[in-house]
């Protein structure tokens, strides 16, 4: 728990001090937003800054920080290194600079922004990439949350099909529906504040349980490793499994959207930087209430996930054990609800975002409900088609959270070279973004490879994540020699 007190005073420290340097090196002025350049009532408009962070928090705040911290509490206290300079280094700076230049530059997507900084053939590629990306979350996050409310009273871990929460699926797919369509002021501006709400109320609720309780779990003196519950070795794999509590590029896509309401790009520090951080602190307070079942047995009560056996499509199982043992069954339910409130407010962002990436691709205007409709019917049925293949077969959504894992990171890999370039090109300080693409470079490549494509050995993967980091360097080297002026 020492080691847990002092990662939550460094995150909060990341915040007022790199993140202030963070946002020097960018240099933030008073020049017009998009929201008040290109007021359209739909999609751009100016927010209240409280509700942009709000949004902005639940748009990134998905199952990952959540269910991706409780997996990846398996590798002990290495994670909470992750969680902590991943966010205030690479997290959080990726989320700021991307937000900030979608601000700066119309409030376009990520497709553009990286189409803008690494060339046309990228943006193409990106751009069916995060469409792709874009509807996995959406997929993904439709099971998640139905899977808590359909075992609100009673956890299963013995799932055999997807189709006994139909119901529930049902419900959160036509909400995404109604939220992907209507302006964003109509149902994201309204309902985000009591979701938001709850979402909170789960984390200071554990927060306080913890030290209360202070419980024995590993410190990071012991041993990065600990008592590892997982067969796959640190590297590559804690930093796929922990992604959206360290660093995601699902956040890019998202950032777009809160760009499109900012009424001033000083709000850029609090509303990206700051959702981020406070995203790091409910990554790290779930990693370490897992990790007081894991490395605590015999659990009582806990005998499904002791030795943290639970599978990842069982993560919303083991949050509902948690919180209901510790918050009873009111509070256990307010948690609930805030766990609930994460991947939907998420997925609904997500739809919406691809919706908007594909509308500035065909150039098709989204003022008009029925061009809005244009690209909502197909895009739902390819979601509908991934979330049937999901309810019929359970390792369906297995598969797709391992590609969404590594798809999400990579998608972080091209963003950080696009700011990178960017921060070059201004002269500006651009190690704080080229250390965190190098980084992220070779852990996707490796994972790639080593998990992927093929299964190979540890041995192996530092064997593949050294040729990667040569070639990402030389490339670097080489481009910047014939582009630095």
């Amino acid at each position: 728990m020492i080691t847990f007190a002092v990662s939550l005073l460094a995150l909060v420290l990341g915040y007022f001090l790199y993140g202030r340097f963070v946002e020097r090196v960018f240099g933030p002025d008073d020049r017009p937003t998009p929201a008040v350049a290109k007021a359209d009532g739909v999609d751009f408009m100016v927010l209240p800054g409280w509700k942009i962070f709000m949004i902005q928090f639940l748009n990134i705040a998905g199952t990952g920080p959540i269910f991706g911290a409780i997996m990846g509490a398996k590798f002990g206290p290495a994670a909470y290194l992750w969680i902590v300079l991943g966010c205030i280094f690479a997290g959080a700076t990726h989320d700021y600079l991307s937000g900030m230049l979608s601000v700066r530059n119309g409030g376009i997507n990520q497709p553009e922004i990286i189409g803008r900084f690494l060339g046309k053939t990228t943006k193409q590629v990106m751009l069916v990439f995060s469409v792709f990306l874009l509807m996995m979350v959406g997929a993904v996050f439709v099971f998640s949350p139905a899977k808590i409310l359909g075992d609100m009273w009673e956890p299963s871990f013995a799932t055999e099909s997807l189709g006994q929460y139909t119901f529930w699926i049902v419900v959160i797919f036509i909400y995404y529906l109604i939220a992907t369509l209507m302006p964003i002021d109509k149902i994201i501006g309204r309902v985000y504040p009591l979701f938001a709400f709850s979402l909170l109320f789960m984390a200071g609720a554990l927060l306080v349980m913890l030290f209360v309780k202070w419980p024995a779990i590993p410190e990071l003196w012991e041993g990065l490793p600990g008592e590892a519950l997982t067969p796959k070795s640190i590297f590559p794999c804690l930093f796929i499994t922990i992604a959206c509590g360290a660093i995601s590029g699902f956040h890019a896509t998202q950032s777009p959207l809160m760009a499109r309401c900012m009424k001033s790009e000083r709000q850029g520090r609090p509303i990206f930087y700051g959702a981020m951080i406070t995203e790091g602190i409910v990554a790290l307070i779930w990693a370490t209430v897992a990790m007081f079942f894991f490395y605590n047995q015999p659990t009582p009560g806990y005998e499904q996930i002791a030795g943290g056996a639970a599978a990842v499509a069982d993560a919303p199982s083991v949050v509902t054990l948690i919180s209901k043992d510790w918050l009873l069954t009111f509070g256990g339910i307010l948690a609930l609800l805030g766990v609930v409130a994460a991947p939907i407010t998420s997925g609904d962002t997500a739809l919406r975002s691809a919706r908007l990436i594909i509308a500035d691709f065909v150039h098709l205007e989204q003022r008009t409900i029925r061009k809005r409709l244009y690209i909502c019917i197909p895009l739902f049925a390819a979601v509908m088609a991934l979330l049937v293949w999901q309810m019929g077969d359970k390792e369906g959504f297995n598969m797709i959270w391992s590609w969404f894992g590594w798809s999400n990171q990579t998608l972080s890999v091209f963003m950080l070279w696009a700011i990178t370039v960017y921060l070059v090109q201004q002269k500006k300080p651009y190690v704080i973004t080229l250390v965190p693409a190098l980084f992220m470079t070779v852990v996707c490549s490796t994972y790639l490879i080593t998990q992927q494509l093929f299964s190979l050995d540890t041995l192996w993967s530092w064997i593949i994540a050294g040729i990667a980091f040569v070639i990402a360097a030389l490339w670097f080297c080489l481009w910047y020699r014939n582009n630095k002026q």
